[in-house]
């Protein structure tokens, strides 16, 4: 119901260079900056027809969500560096004693209400903690850009990792406590100024308040889900997959991950790559889990798991790919996401005997499962489902052995993941020995020849991807 009118007319001047010039001129940048209790500043405004500028609402163009985009040109990207935005904004958070500058939709209604309740006029302390966060969004909005121009070279080519590691993360919430009870936690969200993706930006439904496990665990089993097109189910414990598996359905994905140990799953944290069904949340309230993570659920699911209430359900929405840092004493470690596709005509047989349909189908699955455990990371499998998970052990053989032993279901005619290289024979000698068949993976051991000869002999097939997928 508010009466609007364009740029160009109030600034009696034509926007010109594609939509480049259009808010910066005097009669803007004049009617904001002016100080209302100087008579020279105001009868400057009289002189050359300025209208005052009260309240300045900006939302600047999304320059960080345009660089995630994949494949965007460098073209694209500096195109949407927005300049009259951000001079708007400082110029309105500058004058903050007499004007309200807004940036942030999240404050619109209770702007809207306060100008309702006081004759159109919003407070001192208001005007003052809206040019403070007017300042951090400028700054923050500048920041992006300039970790992001660097990595721009010739043509569309981009550097993957910023010359300087620049974290901005405002705190979201406040944990219980971190790992253990003594020490204090957050949760930072990255990202642009709104965009809720991610586990760190994810909507929590019901249960009780997440803790700082919880989020890791969440975003390994979120992690994982996402990485099939099928129906899947993710169940994780301590970070590791204890059930995984791809169906035709939700509720058979989610079965099928739990058959495959359902003692490591009780207490576990749950995620699915579609929206829960009601079928599936009957199942799933028949377990105790800490947490859930879907991008959605259907008023039955949400029904049937409130039941429950300390389980914790949040919504996620998918984000986009990003570096991944840990710190270490002293400073930051930064690298890509292992994004990369499992890429089948890129994977090599190099054994006598190559894997049948149904293998390669299982040694797919496996792979990409093997990709979100703990290095050194074994994974038994057939298609569709996880038999046996053995992770995070010294030596590949250990890992080889407890996967087996983890294993509550038939392991004859599984295949079997390896993240890594086997350095030695003895790996698939005891894959074998517990019934496996077939093989996947990077291969690159000073001793393959070895290896591939044991495989040979034992009637496996054997395909090398080339690819390393350690996760320390």
């Amino acid at each position: 119901g508010i009466a609007v009118r364009d740029v160009a007319e109030v600034t009696g001047f034509p926007e010109m260079l594609g939509g480049r010039v259009k808010t910066m001129h005097p009669r803007i940048t004049g009617g904001i900056l002016a100080v209302r209790s100087d008579p020279e500043h105001m009868q400057a405004l009289v002189q050359h027809n300025i209208a005052p500028i009260d309240l300045v609402v900006v939302n600047l163009y999304a320059f960080e969500k345009t660089a995630a985009k994949p494949g965007v040109s460098s073209e694209e990207i500096i195109e949407n560096i927005d300049i009259g935005g951000p001079t708007m904004i400082r110029s309105a958070a500058k004058n903050f004693a007499y004007v309200a500058v807004v940036t942030d939709p999240a404050d619109y209604a209770a702007i809207a209400e306060e100008l309702r309740a006081n004759e159109c006029r919003l407070s001192e302390t208001t005007r003052w903690r809206l040019a403070l966060k007017a300042f951090a969004t400028t700054a923050a909005y500048d920041r992006a850009i300039a970790n992001t121009l660097p990595g721009l070279r010739d043509g569309d080519g981009r550097e993957p990792l910023p010359a300087v590691l620049d974290i901005r993360a405002p705190r979201r919430m406040s944990l219980r406590y971190g790992e253990n009870p003594h020490q204090s936690a957050g949760l930072y969200a990255t990202g642009p100024e709104g965009a809720e993706t991610g586990v760190a930006g994810a909507r929590q439904l019901h249960g009780k308040e997440l803790s700082y496990n919880n989020l890791v665990d969440l975003d390994a089993a979120w992690q994982l889900a996402r990485e099939f097109e099928r129906p899947a189910a993710a169940i994780i414990k301590h970070t590791n997959p204890c059930g995984c598996a791809e169906q035709e359905t939700l509720s058979a994905a989610y079965r099928k991950a739990l058959e495959c140990d359902p003692v490591s799953a009780f207490g576990g944290v749950l995620a699915f790559n579609r929206a829960l069904d009601g079928e599936t949340a009957s199942a799933v309230a028949e377990l105790f889990a800490e947490a859930i993570a879907a991008p959605g659920y259907s008023p039955e699911a949400l029904e049937r798991l409130r039941a429950k209430k300390n389980l914790r359900l949040i919504e996620v929405s998918d984000a986009p790919a990003g570096l991944v840092v840990k710190s270490i004493t002293g400073g930051y470690l930064a690298q890509t996401e292992d994004s990369i596709s499992f890429d089948r005509s890129k994977l090599s047989v190099v054994t006598e005997r190559s894997p049948t349909p149904q293998e390669m189908a299982a040694l797919e699955f496996a792979w990409k499962v093997a990709k979100h455990v703990k290095s050194n990371a074994i994974v038994y499998a057939v298609e569709g489902q996880t038999m046996g998970v053995g992770a995070g052990q010294m030596s590949r053989v250990d890992s080889v052995r407890i996967g087996a032993s983890k294993a509550v279901l038939p392991l004859k005619g599984t295949v079997v993941a390896s993240d890594a290289f086997f350095p030695f024979p003895d790996g698939v000698e005891e894959l074998a020995r517990h019934g496996a068949t077939a093989v996947i993976q990077p291969g690159g051991s000073v001793r393959d020849a070895e290896v591939i000869a044991a495989a040979n002999r034992l009637g496996l097939a054997m395909v090398f991807t080339g690819i390393r997928h350690f996760r320390h």
